[in-house]
């Protein structure tokens, strides 16, 4: 709508040619009032009939169209203050619908304002401050406080803390120890680190959030003219209406009042000052849309592609479990493969190296390592003889083993990888690993689907068995597994005859799904990556559950917009019947128009904010997210035995059974049941009071009381035990702590994805 125009002379020349006129027919001076009144409608009419005509050469009509007519009457019929109402109104509906969009890209805006213009880098002992371009790979850098990380790299020699809000919506500051990855665009909220650059600044994590953000500040797509669908309504009613009016009453002046009331603003402002609102809601949560007609089309979707590898499962390895053969117990196994991972950069080898730590033991120093890649390694370690790999890798080089049968068995079993150790030359054990889901995924699919997606199909170039796996544990409709990257492709392609459809992926093999889908969706702002160039929604939190938040945003955007559109319509529809019946004369009929406007931008600037849905639910703080997870990570050890108990009780002595049983009841009483009494006692309170429903907790509440029974009745069998000596107790305390066991492992996992779900981060 007259989008030439400059945003602020426009309305002030309107302003002033009405003020104006006013005064000079208070001053007895009607011909000058009529003359300036005429000369600013003339003005306004004039510029939208360039627009109008520019848009017909491209074979479009809109509604717009209407006001041209208005001001034209106004004129012609000698109702020149009419005509100049209509000029200001045009003119303030244009002011405030820049107004809108320059508040709705603030968060857009902020993005580009802070890309990284310089940076510090090292020349030898000195430093030299260059244009961010100059840097290269290699370059080693210093980051002082307030200073904006120029390029993707990674901390140097020291603790980085870092302000990431920018990139993924979380307010506090974030630590990254030496060796740990930055991404570009991140804030340095501590002291001053040094950093090596990994990327120019053309590669960068940031340059590429820039080039997404300037395309979506910069879109003008077909978003903007959803009101145009109702324009070949709105004009031919209207048309009709001012005919009616003529009929009835032979009055010039009716017809006018009704191309007044009838002037289109409420349909033109609507929609974009809603859409870019809707964009603008969706960057300050971390979601980059690319367009509005992107978001337009996540509004529509319902069928939902969705990678597995690092979508719904993490994309990095995890221990599992560590099996021994007897020889040694599982800490020790642990810690000599620990020891000997370190020195190996791959991906399962860092896992094992993570997991060691994680349970508190002490690593040493492996010697005279040597590494085959893609197999394994071995070295010393304590004076031992190591050997850390693949069955066939640490099989090769020992004698067979039958246990070694089992262990393979149960990793075809649980989709599982495995690393067997092999100490002095004896097959001692095996660390097995997998991709895990991520926290989020089942919720994220159950929130998906409450936001309109219809089916859910997981495409991926995995083998069949660990697809299903993954498949089931998450509730999709489908699975497709075994694909290739143009067998991705064909699927999307076969699927879109459904609906709209959405593509979430990260990989660069993902790229090409990406773009085969009405809208592709890439998880983690890889920044630089293929898939996050081909997609039209980028995720800078590296979380899936954000999908459905920007489903929700978008729903609730288009639908604003949508109100808007009818709400005007039905108020301008009402106040022409008015006018047909002459009930309105038009220059009232112009100030109710105004003020219609004003009530379909404000209307419209809701999109800015949360809807009910986001507010709901409070989020927890991260620390508290932190402190709750470590508790978790501290029963872990304790979970381990208790499973190893289950699973190896019957192939252990008596004596020995009971004495272990002995332990892990009093481990159990002393660790894990005054956690699960403080969570009912204390923590359960406080998340109810985040959560909605009358007792949402309810059945995690249930798990506890089963909790508390299951271990009370282990201790009652396990002091029994040693008056039964037909073994028939062993059994029957053998199926008590497989179910315990069971029942643990699935109430933790429900309250790590409880506690997940609500990270503000």
């Amino acid at each position: 709508m007259l989008r030439g125009w400059p945003d602020l002379a426009l309305p002030g020349v309107a302003l002033l040619a009405l003020v104006g006129g006013l005064l000079l027919r208070g001053l007895g001076y009607g011909e000058l009032a009529t003359l300036l009144w005429n000369g600013s409608a003339l003005l306004a009419a004039g510029l939208l009939l360039v627009e109008i005509l520019a848009r017909l050469r491209r074979r479009e009509i809109g509604v717009d169209l209407i006001a041209l007519l208005a001001i034209g009457a106004a004129v012609f019929f000698g109702q020149a203050l009419v005509a100049a109402l209509v000029a200001l109104m045009l003119a303030s509906g244009r002011a405030l619908e820049s107004y809108s969009a320059r508040r709705a890209e603030r968060e857009l805006r902020s993005l580009i304002d802070r890309a990284p213009r310089v940076a510090w880098r090292y020349r030898g002992s000195e430093l030299e401050q260059v244009p961010v371009e100059q840097v290269q790979a290699g370059d080693r850098l210093l980051l002082r406080l307030g200073e904006v990380v120029p390029v993707d790299g990674v901390v140097l020699d020291s603790t980085a803390t870092l302000d990431e809000s920018a990139l993924t919506g979380e307010p506090l500051p974030v630590r990254r120890a030496s060796g740990e990855a930055l991404r570009s665009g991140a804030l340095n909220a501590g002291a001053p680190f040094d950093m090596r650059a990994t990327h120019p600044a053309t590669q960068s994590t940031y340059a590429a959030i820039v080039r997404m953000v300037e395309a979506a500040r910069l879109s003008r797509a077909p978003f903007m003219r959803l009101a145009d669908h109702y324009a070949l309504l709105l004009i031919p009613v209207t048309l009709t209406l001012a005919g009616l009016a003529w009929l009835i009453s032979d009055d010039p002046l009716r017809v006018l009042a009704v191309l007044v009331v009838a002037t289109p603003c409420p349909l033109i402002l609507a929609v974009p000052v809603a859409i870019m609102s809707g964009i603008s809601r969706c960057a300050h949560r971390g979601i980059l849309v690319k367009d509005g007609a992107t978001l337009e089309a996540l509004a529509h979707a319902k069928l939902l592609f969705l990678d597995k590898t690092g979508t719904l499962t993490t994309g990095h390895a995890s221990v599992l479990a560590v099996e021994s053969a007897g020889t040694y117990s599982q800490e020790q196994l642990l810690r000599l493969a620990g020891s000997l991972a370190q020195s190996s950069p791959h991906l399962v080898a860092q896992a094992i190296v993570e997991a060691a730590q994680d349970h508190g033991l002490s690593l040493e120093r492996a010697q005279e390592v040597q590494e085959q890649p893609g197999a394994g390694l071995c070295g010393v370690v304590d004076g031992h003889a190591v050997m850390l790999g693949g069955h066939d890798y640490v099989a090769a080089a020992t004698p067979a083993m039958v246990w070694t049968d089992g262990i393979l068995r149960r990793m075809t079993y649980e989709v599982a990888g495995g690393s067997f150790i092999a100490i002095d030359g004896v097959m001692a054990g095996a660390v097995l690993f997998s991709d895990r889901l991520r926290l989020e995924s089942p919720r994220a699919l159950r929130l998906l689907r409450q936001a309109g997606i219809l089916r859910i199909v997981m495409l991926t170039g995995d083998r069949s068995d660990a697809a299903q796996t993954i498949g089931m544990a998450v509730g999709v409709d489908e699975i497709r597994a075994g694909l290739s990257p143009a067998g991705k492709v064909a699927a999307i392609a076969q699927g879109k005859s459904d609906g709209t459809s959405l593509m979430v992926g990260d990989g660069i093999n993902d790229a090409p799904a990406l773009a085969a889908a009405d809208v592709g969706i890439a998880l983690g702002a890889g920044g630089a990556s293929a898939s996050s160039e081909a997609a039209g929604v980028v995720l800078l939190a590296d979380r899936l559950d954000r999908v459905a938040e920007a489903l929700r945003i978008a729903h609730r955007s288009r639908g604003i917009a949508v109100q808007g559109v009818l709400a005007g319509m039905g108020l301008s529809l009402l106040a022409m019947l008015l006018a047909v019946a002459g009930y309105l004369p038009a220059l009232v009929g112009a100030i109710v128009q105004e003020v219609i406007d004003l009530a379909v931008i404000a209307n419209a600037l809701r999109a800015l904010g949360a809807g009910w849905r986001e507010r709901a639910t409070p989020a927890l703080t991260g620390e508290w997210i932190d402190s709750l997870r470590q508790e978790h990570a501290a029963l872990l050890p304790l979970l381990e035995r208790l499973r190893a108990a289950a699973e190896g009780l019957d192939n252990t002595p008596p004596a020995q059974a009971r004495e272990e049983l002995a332990g892990l009841v009093e481990a159990l009483q002393r660790q894990l049941i005054p956690h699960e009494r403080a969570d009912e006692d204390s923590l359960y309170p406080q998340l109810v009071q985040r959560l909605s429903g009358d007792d949402p907790l309810a059945a995690l509440s249930h798990t506890h009381r089963e909790i508390f029974r299951l271990t009370h009745l282990l201790g009652q069998m396990s002091e029994d035990l040693s008056a039964d000596a037909n073994g028939a107790s062993l059994a029957g305390i053998q199926r008590l702590l497989l179910r315990l066991d069971t029942l643990l492992s699935l109430h933790f996992a429900q309250e790590d994805e409880l506690y997940h779900s609500l990270d503000s981060r």
